[in-house]
C-alpha cells in the first residue's frame, strides 16, 4: 500500500510540475509575442513621425521659396506698380506672341558679363534653346535648373555677348515706394506643365 500511495504521490507530482511548465512556457510566449507587438507598434509610430516630418518639411520648403505662400502672409505696402497702359491691343495682334511653357536643363552665367545668364531650355520641340537673360542680380544659376518658366519663342533671334537668344523669358517687375530699385521675379510654372504647352 506504501508502494502503491507513493507512486501515486509521485504521479501527481509529475503532473503538477508538467501543468506548472507548459503555464511557464505559454506565459513566456505571450511575454515575446507582446514584445514583438510592442516593437512593431514603436516602428510603425517611428515611420509615421518620420513621414509627418518629411511631409512638413516640404510644406516648409515650398513655403520658403515663396510660390505656395498665402497672399495676406506677404507685405505688399511698399510695392510701387506702373500705371496700366491706356493704348489698347487687338487680339490679332496680342495672337502673333508664341507663349510657351519651358523647362530649364542648364543655366550658367555669361562670361565677362555681370547682368546675363545663359539658359539651355527644352521647349517641347525636342531641340535645345538658348534664351539669354540679363537676370543674375535676383537669381544664382544652379536655382533655376529643373524650373519650368514662361517665354516667347518667336521673336528674331538677338546676339548677346556674341550667343544669339532665341526668344524672352517673362518676369514680374515693379519698384519699391522709397527707392528706384526693381524687384524681378521669374514668371515660374507648375512642372506638371508639359514643355511646349501654349499659354493662351
Amino acid at each position: 500500500m506504501k508502494s502503491l500511495n507513493a507512486d501515486k504521490n509521485s504521479a501527481s507530482e509529475s503532473a503538477a510540475a508538467g501543468a506548472a511548465g507548459e503555464a511557464a512556457g505559454a506565459a513566456a510566449g505571450a511575454a515575446c509575442a507582446g514584445s514583438a507587438a510592442g516593437v512593431a507598434g514603436e516602428s510603425a509610430a517611428a515611420a509615421g513621425t518620420a513621414s509627418e516630418g518629411a511631409a512638413v518639411g516640404d510644406a516648409s520648403t515650398a513655403a520658403a521659396a515663396g510660390f505656395f505662400t498665402p497672399n495676406d502672409q506677404i507685405d505688399f505696402s511698399n510695392v510701387k506698380i506702373e500705371p496700366l497702359f491706356e493704348e489698347q491691343v487687338d487680339f490679332e495682334t496680342f495672337s502673333k506672341s508664341d507663349f510657351r511653357a519651358v523647362k530649364v536643363k542648364a543655366c550658367e552665367a555669361v562670361k565677362k558679363s555681370k547682368k546675363l545668364l545663359k539658359f539651355t531650355l527644352d521647349d517641347g520641340t525636342g531641340t535645345d534653346r538658348i534664351i539669354l537673360s540679363g537676370i543674375h542680380a535676383y537669381y544664382e544659376p544652379e536655382e533655376l535648373v529643373g524650373r519650368t518658366l514662361l517665354a516667347i519663342t518667336n521673336l528674331p533671334p538677338r546676339k548677346m555677348m556674341g550667343i544669339d537668344s532665341c526668344g524672352m523669358l517673362l518676369s514680374a517687375v515693379n519698384n519699391k515706394k522709397d527707392s528706384e530699385d526693381e524687384e524681378l521675379h521669374l514668371i515660374m510654372l507648375d512642372n506638371h506643365i508639359p514643355a511646349g504647352a501654349k499659354l493662351y
